[in-house]
């Protein structure tokens, strides 16, 4: 089987989030997956919309956010 390159604006399944319950867990969280050799696609931050979360590409170029 082949499992071509993806691009993380795609259609389908592309995005799950988790609540960790803190700033504090966001950034800490974050830090030890980019240590792990994750790819970080964004944050820590505060969002426009007011969300402190940060993007990480996971398993099969899905986006794993990471959220209080």
């Amino acid at each position: 089987m082949v499992d071509d390159e993806k691009a993380l604006n795609r259609t389908g399944f592309i995005h799950v989030a988790f609540s960790v319950g803190s700033k504090e867990k966001v950034d800490e969280l974050t830090a030890k997956l980019k240590d792990d050799g994750y790819e970080i696609v964004s944050g820590p931050r505060t969002t426009g919309d007011g969300y402190y979360e940060s993007c990480v590409v996971a398993m099969e170029g899905n986006q794993i956010e990471i959220t209080i």
